[in-house]
């Protein structure tokens, strides 16, 4: 028969590649080219979608507010720079790549680090299914015609980046850093351009600047505290830009030594790009005038021809048309690919963060030990394809509309950055206290009065989130944190009960007084004598042959056979009125435990090992549960002993001989020569 385990191995073989060896870890870490646009790729992508957010939020009012966006993303553009550097100094004082997790539980304790931790796992998630939603967005810019294939499209994507990561970081890596740097390229050449043309006189112009807003009319003729209300919700929306910045402080081990070092020089470059990149597009907008309001009011932009079934473009499409001379140019398509591209690959920033994050919650027993197994490629599997899964179910739940995905997006961002910046300010304090250098000191001072303005700034901001969008979908994530919260707590709970409770104490170490065989049979045949022989060769204290009668013929039949074989076991037959299996045997394994407490029972159990899994339908019910329910009794082991039928022989190694003859399975009960059978 040929091998056929092997054609099972090969769709993951295809997908993943060949495995690699786990004293070749050393090679999947990354140089400095690698981990950028690896773990820079969410926070340089939002500029793709943050100047969109802010205009959304101010176009409610019509056009009398758009004078507010300048401010507005000075305002995100301090507050990135504070986070960067904030960040710069938890990658060297915490390498290990727990980020604000770790920094929260050394510093605040198991309450704070659990809030970070759900935080996190949350933002991860949103990540992918912003960042997959939005590349979506530019995709239908330059194809309406995709439009209704929206979900379809989004779903696939994550499909692959999931695929490409399970190949392993350095592979991905490769993968995902061209399309990075042509996006960062393609965006500093439209921002230069569109300067340039907006100096010499040719200013860029959009195709919406001759359209106009329908205001809202409970956003019209704003003063006061309900202006600045407006303007902080929409400063909220813009702080999008800053999400993906802690990834690098929790992908710290995945960069190759000087660790720490490196991970900062890679924060330097993110936030350096983040900040030009955002303060560009965000210019530019403003000077074509370009015009974008809610998706789902796309009516309200007056002039929009079809604009109940027919898309908005992008305001990077819009930027791209106008500073490259219209939607058939080559620079438009060139932007509209590499936005798209950097869009659906920055959820590869939740790909590493979520896996190592989880791992390090699975090590702390916060998380299912799962989590912490590396697969063929090194990478935490079962932490990428639990994310991939969790981001489809939430494009399907929201169609993939980045307008309603992006109200979940910051809270879980803002909320870590608080707490571990906070973290940070303790952590300092503890330091200066034990260093004696004064030259260190003073250098721990300035770290700490960075990490307290960015406490600052981003406590300040958080509030600002949940005020400004707590009715517009923010309570989802605010009910999912709590629960991922208690979840972990229960988790962690269990392995510290199971962990109490496998202490070995006096008792586990003694010796039973004596071990009690049970062998179950319902036939004398193979099976049945070689579960027998194999029972004796483990030379019990007491061995018995154990039936149930469920048929009274069948029974005389086989007590006549075990006359007639001469078998040297006694044979114990268990009456059951009902035509029970399993109810007699555990009544009876409880009956001898009851009777003798230090007594140990080894149930020997014979299976069918089958070929085809329509086979299991008709063999084996009886054993599996009689496995089932006798596993819960204290002081009784099972031991399954198999039968391989014709079908399963060469389904693994190669054909070869099932077992001994039946002449030898008879010997063995004489001779105490090991063999085994079946039961059911």
């Amino acid at each position: 028969m040929p091998n056929l385990s092997g054609l099972g191995q090969l769709p993951k073989r295809l997908v993943l590649g060949r495995p690699v060896r786990s004293d070749r870890m050393g090679e999947s870490l990354l140089p400095k080219r690698l981990a950028l646009p690896i773990f820079a790729s969410d926070a340089l992508s939002s500029v793709a979608y943050a100047t969109q957010e802010i205009l959304i939020i101010l176009s409610l009012g019509g056009l009398a507010y758009f004078y507010l966006a300048p401010w507005l993303a000075v305002g995100v553009v301090v507050l990135l720079v504070t986070v960067v550097l904030s960040y710069r100094q938890v990658v060297h004082a915490y390498p290990s790549g727990g980020g604000d997790y770790e920094v929260a539980m050394k510093n605040h304790g198991q309450f704070a680090a659990l809030v970070v931790a759900s935080a996190l796992l949350t933002d991860y998630v949103l990540t992918v299914a912003v960042s997959v939603s939005s590349g979506t967005d530019n995709i239908i810019s330059a194809f309406p015609a995709l439009n209704e294939h929206r979900v379809l499209i989004a779903v696939g994507l994550v499909a692959i980046l999931a695929a490409a990561n399970l190949r392993g970081l350095r592979e991905s890596g490769k993968t995902f850093a061209v399309p990075t740097y042509l996006f960062a390229t393609g965006i500093m050449i439209m921002i230069v351009t569109g300067l340039i043309r907006q100096f010499f006189g040719t200013p860029i112009v959009a195709e919406t600047a001759q359209f106009t807003i329908a205001a809202d009319p409970d956003h019209t003729n704003l003063t006061g505290l309900t202006l600045l209300f407006f303007a902080l919700r929409a400063f909220a929306s813009g702080t999008t830009a800053l999400t993906g910045i802690e990834a690098v402080a929790n992908g710290v081990p995945a960069f190759r030594p000087p660790k720490s070092r490196n991970a900062a020089i890679t924060l330097l470059l993110l936030g350096g790009l983040a900040a030009t990149m955002f303060a560009g597009v965000t210019a530019l907008a403003l000077m074509a005038d370009v015009r974008y309001v809610d998706p789902l009011n796309a009516c309200d932009l007056q002039g929009f021809a079809n604009c109940e079934t027919a898309p908005q473009r992008t305001v990077i499409a819009q930027l791209a048309a106008a500073t490259f001379g219209g939607d058939g140019s080559v620079g438009f398509f060139y932007i509209q690919a590499a936005t798209a591209l950097v869009l659906v690959l920055a959820a590869n920033t939740a790909f590493n963060g979520f896996p190592l994050l989880g791992s390090v919650l699975a090590q702390d027993r916060f998380m299912p030990r799962q989590l912490h197994t590396r697969g063929d490629k090194l990478v935490y599997s079962n932490g990428i394809l639990l994310l991939a899964g969790f981001a489809v179910l939430l494009i399907i739940a929201f169609d993939a509309d980045v307008t309603r995905l992006i109200q979940l997006y910051i809270i879980g961002v803002f909320t870590s950055f608080s707490i571990g910046q906070w973290g940070m300010v303790r952590h300092w304090k503890r330091e200066i206290g034990l260093e004696r250098d004064p030259l260190a000191r003073r250098r721990m001072r300035r770290s700490q009065v960075i990490n307290t303005i960015g406490g600052s700034l981003t406590s300040v901001v958080l509030v600002i989130i949940v005020i400004t969008k707590f009715t517009h979908g923010a309570w989802l994530v605010m009910l999912a944190m709590p629960f991922l919260f208690l979840l972990m707590r229960g988790i962690n709970r269990h392995y510290s009960n199971v962990a109490q409770q496998l202490v070995p104490d006096t008792d586990s170490r003694m010796l039973p007084s004596k071990v009690h065989a049970l062998v179950l049979v319902s036939k004398v045949h193979k099976p049945a004598l070689r579960a027998l022989a194999f029972a004796r060769a483990t030379r019990p204290d007491v061995l018995t042959a154990l039936t149930v009668n469920v048929d009274d013929a069948e029974t005389r039949a086989l007590q006549a056979d075990w006359e007639r074989y001469d078998l040297p076991v006694p044979l114990t037959v268990l009456e059951s009125p009902y035509r029970e299996i399993t109810r007699p045997v555990v009544d009876y394994v409880k009956a001898i435990r009851r009777d003798s407490p230090r007594e140990l029972v080894v149930v020997f159990v014979p299976q069918y090992v089958v070929g085809h899994w329509w086979e299991n339908v008709l063999h084996n019910q009886s054993a599996l549960r009689l496995r089932a329910r006798l596993q819960f009794q204290p002081g009784v082991m099972i031991t399954t002993v198999p039968w391989q039928l014709e079908s399963s022989v060469g389904r693994d190694d190669g054909d070869g001989p099932r077992g001994p003859a039946p002449g030898d399975l008879r010997r063995g009960l004489t001779d105490d020569q090991s063999s085994s059978t079946p039961y059911g």
